[in-house]
């Protein structure tokens, strides 16, 4: 029989969850309901959500004027509210607090004339929302590579996705310091993320193995994962339970389940109960 430890927390965090309640109850209002791109980073939620009425466009143009639109956790830029706006549609916000949070300190410190330095993914959407409320300089840095490729500059501000590791945060803080006269950090790395992080590497030497729970382009679930394969264990990746890998369990007693911020609660059980049938 193989023991099977789930990392805590798992399920929804806060600003997903608080998204998806938004989404429902606008969906209990009428019958259509916008997002612009995938409210979360899991296919198989967004599907559920689809099948009550939810309709994901690629882009504002895509979206009927009028329309009740829902801004999903990540955020988006000034630019697409205000197209929003001209175009009179409904708008539902459930940026997460922690993202605004990130909004704010990049809108306040570019006003007040700094060079406002990204960490993060240049492509994820949280990054293009907080870009979009940033007027004066700016730049996107992956990791501590880039940060060192920045010219000197006087004042930089440096702010993170949500979803990063403060531990590289504090590295590119670092190689900051280096590259500007005054530098201002804000930790906006947010403590959901955290924790899940610390849930992983706590499973170091208790596990024969970890299965990692989320969407393939979930930034933050993509960590969970690299956290895992840093300390030393044997990682499966998996998006949904039909990708579970019976040679991969094979001769593990002990499983190790984490879950991305996007992962509902009702996926993580699925796991559970095919380990057990399994």
């Amino acid at each position: 029989m193989k023991e099977v430890i789930v990392a805590d927390p798992t399920g929804f965090c806060f600003g997903v969850k608080r998204a998806i309640d938004g989404i429902t109850q606008a969906l209990a209002e009428e019958d259509d309901v916008w997002s612009i791109g995938m409210p979360i980073h899991n296919a198989q939620e967004v599907a559920r959500l689809s099948a009550m009425g939810l309709k994901v466009a690629e882009g504002v143009e895509d979206i009927p004027n009028g329309a009740r639109v829902l801004i999903r956790a990540h955020g988006e830029s000034r630019a697409v509210l205000r197209e929003l706006q001209d175009r009179g549609a409904r708008v539902v916000d459930m940026t997460c607090p922690f993202v605004r949070r990130a909004q704010d300190h990049a809108d306040r410190l570019s006003a007040e004339g700094f060079d406002v330095v990204l960490l993060g993914d240049a492509r994820h959407p949280e990054i293009r929302a907080i870009m979009g409320c940033v007027d004066g300089p700016l730049e996107v840095v992956a990791d501590v590579q880039d940060a060192e490729k920045l010219s000197r500059r006087r004042r930089m501000a440096l702010i993170s996705q949500t979803t990063q590791q403060e531990e590289c945060l504090i590295a590119v803080a670092a190689a900051l310091v280096k590259k500007a006269e005054e530098l201002y950090v804000c930790n906006t790395v947010c403590r959901a993320t955290v924790e899940r992080q610390d849930a992983v590497r706590g499973l170091a030497g208790k596990v024969d193995g970890v299965l990692v729970v989320g969407g393939r382009d979930s930034a933050n679930t993509a960590r969970l994962r690299d956290i895992a394969v840093a300390n030393g264990m044997d990682v499966l990746w998996i998006d949904n339970i039909d990708e579970m890998n019976g040679g991969w369990l094979e001769g593990k007693n002990q499983i190790g389940i984490v879950a991305g911020a996007s992962t509902p609660q009702w996926l993580i059980t699925e796991v559970c109960s095919k380990i057990a049938r399994m």
